[in-house]
């Protein structure tokens, strides 16, 4: 997290060094500076997320192909889960407002954000880990179903955890 903002920070360009000398403008360049960093790890969740679905996609080829069509309403139910996830990942809101949106965000509410975001780097291992579980249970009628149940589980989890994120956001319950 920190790391993204310096990154955002060091790319400044001169005049904004400059006027972040004026009085109440570095306020406003540290909320840019923010929502930036917010928007580059989302999109880098978004994206790492990306990867599992489109995983998750090739492994509903492989069953196809091996005839195992009797889970793949299971298999679907975990790619849309994922696929879910990552739309409402790259069409949320950044997590600092600007001086007229609608819901302001302060710091103790972004460092919130942040910990939900960290967050979904864990379950993207998680859900890469389960994916691994039910590539190597493709030949095992009883394993597949669990392991297929367990990838579900995870992702919507995911989807939960970003819910709350936007509850986080707005104080209200989705």
């Amino acid at each position: 997290m920190t790391d993204l903002f310096e990154r955002v920070t060091g790319d400044q360009d001169v005049f904004k060094k400059l006027a972040s000398y004026i009085p109440g403008f570095n306020g406003y360049v540290e909320r840019q500076n923010r929502r930036a960093a917010d928007k580059l790890l989302r999109e880098t969740v978004a994206n790492r997320f990306e990867e599992l679905w489109k995983r998750t996609s090739q492994l509903q080829t492989d069953m196809v192909s091996q005839g195992m069509i009797a889970l793949m309403d299971d298999m679907e139910r975990a790619s849309i889960q994922l696929r879910t996830f990552v739309d409402k990942v790259r069409t949320a809101a950044y997590g600092y407002s600007g001086l007229f949106d609608a819901v302001k965000i302060n710091e103790e509410e972004l460092a919130q954000l942040y910990a939900f975001d960290a967050a979904f780097f864990d379950l993207a291992e998680q859900i890469g880990h389960a994916l691994d579980n039910v590539e190597a249970s493709l030949g095992d009628e009883d394993g597949l179903p669990a392991a297929i149940r367990n990838l579900i589980a995870i992702a919507r989890q995911a989807t939960e955890t970003f819910n709350r994120r936007s509850e986080a956001i707005t104080g209200s319950e989705k």
